[in-house]
């Protein structure tokens, strides 16, 4: 093993953090965007294209890969790092977010949830205990607990409920983490408690008494207005020690990303940079361009000839047009691939402004460039 999981807070800008987080397989700079890598594999890249991105860790899913190819056989193929060919940093979901996606073909219970595989029909059950061991088989750096998220809006008594669930179910992660003696590696807590204020504080209060090696807020992202998060990332976020990670889950979109970086969060994943690739669309410095549109048929400027990436500077916007309605597939790769740069190039964006001690400058700037470049955001 290298370095034991560890987090460094280098410095603040208002309520903005740059940070170091290390792990067993390297180290990552906060703040942090994670590429989604839910089966093994960030869909259609390779690793290599993912590391020229900029990424320095992934994310995989428990939930997924314990179906599919299984985390026991993971295990003897020489774990996740190994199968996927991805050297650096994974934290794997813990199957939570699986819990609200998954509603109708899940029955929960306080001892854990049982789902009916929506691959062949067969009743596979997940505990937090279960949960713990799967991600050990597969390797990850940062374990997750085992939460119930739940679509927002919902009635303060279910939120409570699932809320105070998780809770529960994190105890029994972390004793089930500590019992298999993974030194170095890290889990993290889940912040449940809805759009309620009081509930979530109540949650972060429990789950900082349990010493996790870092924290994540869920239960965001899934229904609820965009003020309605920020407001409660707001709330939330100072609500955790400094000295550990702050992870807000499942978000977003540039503009959520600068926002809750502003609101002290460290790291992020979302699978709407590639997903929305694979439909046509690339977030650029100058905002979101939909290549489906007519207007960019016959355009033969690249999306950003100031792009780090080749990508962005080499490929005509005709090109990738054409590419879009024709639905091949090196469009989607390519896309992807701008959008993972775009979300990089952006992170280590906000890390230099912190450093530098210009964060709300840079946010500016940054929100200035979408609204006012030659393309417009659509």
């Amino acid at each position: 093993m290298s370095d034991a999981f560890s987090f460094t807070l280098l410095k603040t800008d208002a309520g903005a953090r740059r940070g170091e987080i290390v792990t067993p397989h390297g180290r990552v700079q906060t703040p942090a965007f994670m590429p989604v890598g839910t089966q093994g594999t960030v869909k259609g890249l390779t690793p290599d294209i993912v590391r020229a991105t900029g990424a320095e860790i992934v994310l995989g899913n428990t939930y997924h890969l314990m179906l599919r190819p299984g985390a026991e056989r993971i295990a003897a193929l020489g774990g996740l790092h190994a199968f996927m060919h991805w050297p650096l940093p994974i934290l794997t979901d813990s199957g939570g977010f699986q819990v609200m996606s998954l509603s109708a073909l899940r029955r929960l219970e306080e001892h854990g949830v049982t789902f009916r595989s929506h691959l062949d029909g067969a009743m596979v059950e997940l505990t937090p205990e279960r949960a713990i061991e799967i991600q050990a088989l597969l390797g990850a750096d940062i374990s997750m607990q085992l939460d119930e998220c739940l679509r927002l809006p919902a009635n303060r008594e279910e939120i409570a409920r699932a809320m105070q669930l998780s809770l529960r179910w994190a105890e029994r992660s972390k004793r089930a983490f500590e019992s298999k003696a993974r030194e170095g590696y890290a889990l993290f807590g889940i912040v449940q408690g809805g759009d309620d204020i009081a509930l979530r504080a109540e949650s972060a209060r429990e789950l900082t008494g349990m010493d996790f090696q870092g924290y994540a807020i869920g239960g965001l992202a899934v229904g609820e207005p965009q003020e309605v998060m920020l407001k409660i990332v707001e709330e939330t976020a100072p609500r955790l020690p400094d000295a550990r990670p702050r992870y807000l889950m499942g978000v977003g979109t540039p503009h959520d990303l600068l926002e809750a970086v502003r609101r002290g969060i460290d790291m992020f994943d979302c699978v709407l940079p590639t997903r929305n690739g694979r439909h046509g669309m690339a977030f650029t410095r100058y905002g979101a361009i939909n290549l489906s549109n007519a207007r960019h048929a016959a355009d033969p400027r690249p999306l950003d000839e100031q792009s780090a990436h080749p990508a962005a500077r080499t490929y005509s916007r005709a090109y990738l047009h054409h590419l879009t309605k024709a639905n091949e597939m090196l469009g989607q790769v390519l896309l992807s691939t701008v959008n993972l740069a775009y979300y990089q190039a952006l992170m280590a964006g906000m890390r230099e402004a912190i450093a530098a001690g210009r964060f709300d400058a840079f946010r500016a700037e940054t929100m200035a460039g979408w609204e006012t470049g030659d393309i417009p955001a659509l």
